[in-house]
């Protein structure tokens, strides 16, 4: 099977505004994510998919593919669903662009968990909340699995919910918003209209399982924290410093 990683990169963002272009490393946030995913060693081959000619000129700095994209996409599944549409591919690997820390090895479990499971339409990791993390931080989602290690549901609520406070802490999971799409199923699902409980939740993830697409999670322990704001830039920067 021939995989190909796009990495979806627009440069607007309400929060921190051109942060794929922050460059205090010395290296762009979006050139870290793109030698993150080339680490991975069943990629085939890495792109990004911009809207804006800036990030464009950037790539081309450090030698990344790029391809132009239309810039009225409500999301970057439909950004890359864009580009997908004209790579000669059977797996699309979406890892989001301000994801600098992603581990490679993470990457590489998807595309073999959609190698060896044949019902999966779509497969993305999930990591066990540690002890002393927040479950209830509606900005971390959450999934729960069946016993055949498919997603049942995914919600920014604390899931399973804890009816019996003096029992046993549940096991929450955490998702990791990184997918491997089978390419036709990347395609399908970008015409799809958004879904009831995708809109209460604005989560994508949830238009193919109310579209009955089978949505396998991998268990892994590295969870990355993507870049959001300035703040968790400058901790990045640090981090990288530190090294």
């Amino acid at each position: 099977m021939s995989v190909v990683a796009v990495i979806p990169a627009r440069y607007a963002s309400t929060r921190f505004p051109g942060k794929l272009l922050a460059k205090q490393t010395g290296k762009y946030l979006i050139q870290h994510v793109y030698e993150q995913v080339c680490r991975a060693s069943l990629i085939d081959s890495v792109l990004i998919a911009t809207d804006d000619e800036r990030i464009g000129t950037a790539c081309d700095e450090f030698g990344a593919k790029w391809r132009m994209t239309r810039t009225d996409h409500q999301s970057g599944t439909d950004r890359i669903a864009e580009v997908a549409a004209e790579l000669d591919a059977d797996i699309i690997v979406n890892v989001q662009g301000d994801e600098p820390e992603i581990e490679p090895g993470n990457i590489d479990c998807l595309i073999k968990l959609l190698q060896r499971d044949e019902k999966a339409d779509i497969a993305t990791p999930a990591a066990v909340f540690g002890p002393d993390e927040d479950v209830d931080n509606p900005n971390v989602v959450k999934v729960i699995t069946n016993r055949q290690g498919h997603a049942l549901y995914f919600s920014r609520w604390a899931i399973p919910y804890k009816r019996d406070k003096e029992s046993e802490r549940p096991v929450y999971k955490k998702h990791i918003g990184i997918y491997a799409y089978r390419k036709e199923v990347l395609l399908m699902l970008s015409k799809l209209e958004t879904s009831p409980m995708e809109s209460a939740e604005k989560l994508e993830q949830l238009r193919a399982l109310e579209n009955g697409m089978t949505i396998a999670v991998a268990e892994v322990e590295h969870s990355a924290v993507g870049i959001d704001t300035p703040e968790q830039y400058e901790e990045f920067v640090r981090r990288i410093e530190s090294m």
